[in-house]
């Protein structure tokens, strides 16, 4: 055996490998001092218009609602006195103030429930129709919407006249009905179904173009797989196109329940400025007591409850949407 056999082969070490090439850091942003201020600032035009124009009446209508404020007050003849929570336990004590509340929220529910199903169901239609027809009921809906409330009002008031209503002259075309000459406003209920119909019919088409953009969103691929699993129309729109649209439904349900508990100038207009008592509302309660009677401390302690009861509206509204926001 040879030298050669007997050494070992010296350890040749493992070729060094070049170092990964610095990756060169990102440029650190620097904060500046008014990014925090640059909302406020984009803000500051909207606050200040709503400062200036809602600010003043709210602060003048708490203010009344705690004062004796009448006629005397309003010119000079006796300054305002201090009452405390008077105005608020007289009108929480009557009766009257009650049934107006029961009223409006009867008529408010009744008006988001007629609207809100009445828009789902045109909205739903209008994604079966062709283009054009779509185009023409958009048209329709937006002028119907643009129409100022005077007018429509004005209009449904002829509609359902007694004596030249067209309304009437339908129904009594329809065998063993005669409508001719009904009065529909000889009753609180009827007529208040008169003027519910009033609303329902502005407020739909601002929810159906609002339902309209929202059902875009719904994927196609999951009524797809819905119907693939068995699932009827009233599976695929319970099970997937309402959970979708259960965002936009609670922003408009609660917008319509604000607008509805509000309504004003279709009462006033349609009793021709002196509804009857069947037919008060909140806000015409309001009007009667503060400028029919007089009684301008009353009509503002009725207004601010009026506010109260829809800031709970607003919560409610609120979180509803803060548990759809953790849902997601």
């Amino acid at each position: 055996m040879s030298a050669a056999d007997t050494t070992t082969p010296a350890k040749v070490p493992p070729p060094r490998q070049a170092p990964p090439p610095a990756v060169p850091k990102a440029p650190r942003r620097r904060r500046t001092s008014g990014g925090a201020a640059v909302p406020w600032a984009l803000l500051a035009p909207c606050l200040l218009i709503l400062a200036l124009v809602m600010g003043y009446p709210l602060v003048r209508l708490v203010t009344l609602s705690f004062q004796k404020f009448g006629q005397s007050q309003l010119w000079g003849f006796q300054p305002a006195e201090s009452v405390g929570f008077d105005n608020f336990g007289k009108v929480l004590g009557d009766s009257e103030f009650w049934t107006v509340v029961v009223r409006t929220i009867v008529f408010a529910v009744g008006s988001v429930v007629f609207t809100m199903v009445i828009g789902m169901l045109i909205a739903l239609l209008l994604q079966r129709v062709s283009g054009w027809v779509k185009t023409l009921i958009n048209i329709v809906l937006v002028a119907s919407w643009g129409m100022p409330i005077i007018v429509a009002t004005t209009v449904f008031k002829w509609l359902f006249d007694s004596d030249y209503g067209v309304f009437n002259a339908l129904l009594s075309k329809l065998p063993g009905v005669d409508m001719i000459g009904h009065n529909w406003f000889a009753s609180g209920p009827q007529g208040l179904a008169v003027i519910m119909l009033l609303v329902v019919w502005g407020a739909v088409p601002f929810v159906v173009i609002t339902l309209s953009a929202g059902l875009t969103q719904v994927p196609s691929e999951l009524e797809e797989a819905a119907r693939l699993d068995g699932a009827g129309a009233w599976g695929v729109f319970r099970y997937v196109t309402l959970p979708i649209l259960k965002p936009i439904v609670v922003m408009l349900t609660t917008l319509s329940v604000i607008w509805d508990m509000g309504v004003f100038p279709q009462v006033f207009v349609m009793r021709g400025g002196h509804p009857e008592a069947e037919f008060q509302l909140l806000t015409t309660y309001s009007y009667d007591r503060a400028f029919v009677v007089n009684d301008y401390a009353q009509g503002s302690a009725i207004a601010l409850l009026t506010v109260l009861l829809l800031l709970g509206v607003v919560a409610v509204y609120m979180r509803q949407m803060l548990q759809i926001g953790e849902v997601e």
